[in-house]
């Protein structure tokens, strides 16, 4: 759909006004046609259903970075309780 096509007719499912009508911005239109065309270019769910996959996806990336980063926090804790004692048996010998 170009611009110069578009007529009152025509009005996108957001509601935007056209330009033609007066006080309408170009780029918010340009930006409601984008996203009409992107909708209109899936069958009907397509998008909530990979929207949901990628929700799943990004939560299970989430949770695995969770336990490593729990994991490396453990192994801090350990290094810095040895680093301790190493310094306290050191300051004893002399």
């Amino acid at each position: 759909m170009d611009y110069d096509d578009y007529s009152l007719d025509e009005r996108p499912s957001w509601g935007v006004v056209s330009p033609r009508e007066g006080g309408g911005d170009l780029g918010v239109v340009r930006d409601t046609l984008r996203k009409e065309q992107v909708l209109n270019a899936f069958p009907n769910g397509q998008i909530l259903s990979c929207n949901r996959f990628c929700s799943v996806a990004m939560l299970a990336k989430v949770q695995t970075v969770q336990k490593e980063v729990d994991k490396l926090v453990s192994g801090n804790e350990t290094l810095q309780m040895y680093i301790d004692n190493l310094t306290v048996q050191m300051a004893k010998r002399r």
